[in-house]
């Protein structure tokens, strides 16, 4: 009879445990800052949080297509590139500071091997994952980017082609996602410095203060020589004009 009564109570403390469980797997799974990122949510080939965006936006060059979930598989965002061109599915982002790891899965149908093919990226200054070329199967692709003390907006991009590499075929993404680490694991290949970056852009190289005294040196002396070699010129210039001026003598008869 004792067992009886006590089995509630042992049923109650087995399902808080398991619960208890499920909550602390659930805080260890990171969260993806993306919105929609699993594009289960859309109309047709229009997807919520996503914009298509290209080089040329000539109609007939590139396809965009939302593939609903099927047969199990998650939901998948196609770029079909039927003219060489640098497509892809976009979405802006404010992230705050610190390491961030962008990443989605990807596979690809008859992409040109001589160009950047499939990619993960961020719309600024070449920052992209490694790229799927010919036919490939599926994989995913990432990258790691640190984000300055201030914070920063970006764009990221599931992306066939890139800045001046400009490609063919299709590209297909799925579960694609912005998740907050603590670092890259070390040797990570793709990894950017945001802020760096940005730096670099504004302030151009430098160098050294002696570089740029020599090559002020050597423009002032480049100048000293080209005007020396135009006054010389006038002068051989002006001494044959008076010499073609001067009376010439007539031969005596």
């Amino acid at each position: 009879m004792a067992a009886l009564l006590a089995l509630p109570l042992v049923l109650a403390l087995v399902c808080a445990g398991a619960a208890a469980a499920h909550a602390d797997v659930a805080r260890d799974v990171p969260r993806s800052l993306l919105v929609n990122g699993d594009f289960t949510r859309g109309s047709g080939d229009s997807v919520d949080g996503w914009r298509i965006d290209a080089w040329i936006l000539t109609p007939g060059t590139t396809d965009y297509s939302r593939i609903p979930p099927h047969d199990g598989e998650p939901a998948e965002l196609k770029v079909f590139t039927h003219r060489d061109n640098d497509a892809r599915w976009a979405q802006p982002l404010s992230l705050g500071p610190g390491w961030y790891y962008i990443s989605a899965e990807a596979r690809t149908e008859g992409v040109l091997t001589f160009m950047v093919g499939a990619n993960v990226s961020v719309l600024e200054d070449g920052i992209k994952s490694e790229d799927l070329k010919g036919t490939r199967g599926w994989q995913r692709l990432g990258l790691y980017i640190k984000i300055p003390a201030r914070g920063a907006d970006i764009d990221v991009a599931l992306r066939l082609g890139g800045y001046m590499n400009l490609s063919r075929g299709a590209a297909f993404f799925r579960n694609a996602s912005v998740i907050k680490v603590a670092a890259p694991p070390a040797g990570a290949p793709y990894v950017y410095d945001l802020g760096e970056i940005r730096k670099n852009e504004t302030t151009g190289p430098i160098g050294n203060p002696w570089t740029l005294v020599a090559t002020f040196l050597l423009f002032i002396a480049i100048a000293a020589l080209g005007w020396r070699m135009l006054g010389e010129s006038e002068t051989t210039v002006r001494a044959g004009m008076k010499w073609e001026r001067a009376p010439r003598k007539r031969a005596a008869r």
